[in-house]
């Protein structure tokens, strides 16, 4: 499988900068992939490329940062299942503590529209409350 860094980027889901960018911070392998011959000097990635980029990609979804990514990355190749749990672990517990956060900020949301359709004059509670920073 030969892909240019368009066929690349589309695999993986993301844009050619985006692909650039990991390259440049050392996601992918080779920041710069083999040139082949007769091909007008483009750069050709393999299935292995779309593999690592297809992981970057989910790590980030999942919350990990870039570095946390390379260490991930690294990981896989020592066979460190232990920090890879840990690292897995503490990304669970600051998702569990975002979405607590987000549930609360629903159900403050849903009682404010609520007060909002109840009344029909005075200012808005929305707007009120956010105005207060509630």
């Amino acid at each position: 499988m030969a892909l240019t860094i368009s066929e690349l980027a589309r695999a993986g889901g993301v844009g050619v900068e985006t692909v650039r960018f990991y390259q440049r911070r050392g996601l992918l392998h080779d920041p710069r992939p083999a040139r082949s011959a007769g091909s007008r000097g483009q750069r050709h990635y393999g299935e292995d490329d779309v593999r690592r980029l297809r992981f970057v990609r989910a790590a980030k979804d999942a919350g990990f940062i870039l570095h946390e990514i390379a260490e991930l990355l690294d990981l896989d190749a020592s066979e460190d299942r232990a920090r890879a749990r840990a690292m897995a672990a503490t990304r669970i517990a600051h998702l569990d503590a975002e979405i607590t956060r987000l549930e609360r900020a629903r159900a403050s949301l849903r009682r404010l529209a609520k007060e909002c359709a109840g009344g029909k004059t005075g200012p808005c509670p929305i707007i009120a409350a956010f105005e207060e920073g509630e």
